[in-house]
């Protein structure tokens, strides 16, 4: 299938309910995301080799310094409270008792850390909407790993979320050792992130 250069498809609904029940009824094909934004259903096609071979490194790099309990998933939607919307986080660590439960619903807040890697068609919402949703979702640690930024490949760590707000623990650039605070503390290796 090929996909077109365009923006992805918006639905918007007319109540929490009625965008709710059309996300979960969507038939999305393989690959492809379907989230919901700031009240918007979002619907992008499987993300480039480069943004999913630093997911793919990152989910590699974390399993070893993931605390007794947990674990790192992709493909995972996550709520985000106050009718922001369900996210699909590139990474997210979850405890594995969480996954088990038998409920539908997985909650942002639930989450020790977040993972984003942008690409050229989501990089805003990666850098405002989601930082602002998981902020507000009370998600302790989000990490932007930001490929297409302006001044060149920038990675941050954003934690310590009140009133919906994150602080900036860290920025560095691609190659920089990522400082990963507690539960983690661990330095997570970025030497060979693709740019761009």
């Amino acid at each position: 299938m090929s996909v077109p250069a365009v923006e992805p498809p918006y639905i918007r609904g007319e109540t929490w309910d009625e965008l709710l029940r059309t996300w979960e009824a969507l038939d999305v094909p393989e690959g492809w995301k379907a989230e919901i934004i700031e009240g918007y259903i979002i619907v992008r096609p499987a993300p480039s080799k480069p943004h999913t071979y630093i997911a793919s490194k990152l989910h590699r790099r974390l399993l070893p310094v993931l605390p007794e309990g947990w674990d790192v998933y992709q493909n995972v939607d996550v709520r985000i409270p106050l009718r922001s919307g369900v996210f699909q986080p590139d990474l997210v660590v979850l405890p594995e008792a969480l996954m088990l439960d038998g409920t539908p619903e997985t909650q942002a807040g639930d989450a020790a850390l977040v993972v984003e890697v942008t690409s050229r068609g989501n990089a805003g919402r990666d850098r405002v909407e989601k930082l602002a949703g998981y902020a507000r979702a009370g998600v302790p640690l989000y990490l932007l790993v930001d490929r297409v930024a302006s001044q060149g490949p920038v990675i941050t760590l954003f934690g310590e979320p009140r009133s919906g707000v994150y602080r900036t623990l860290w920025t560095g650039k691609f190659g920089d050792p990522i400082p990963l605070p507690d539960p983690f503390e661990h330095a997570i290796d970025s030497s060979d992130f693709p740019a761009g």
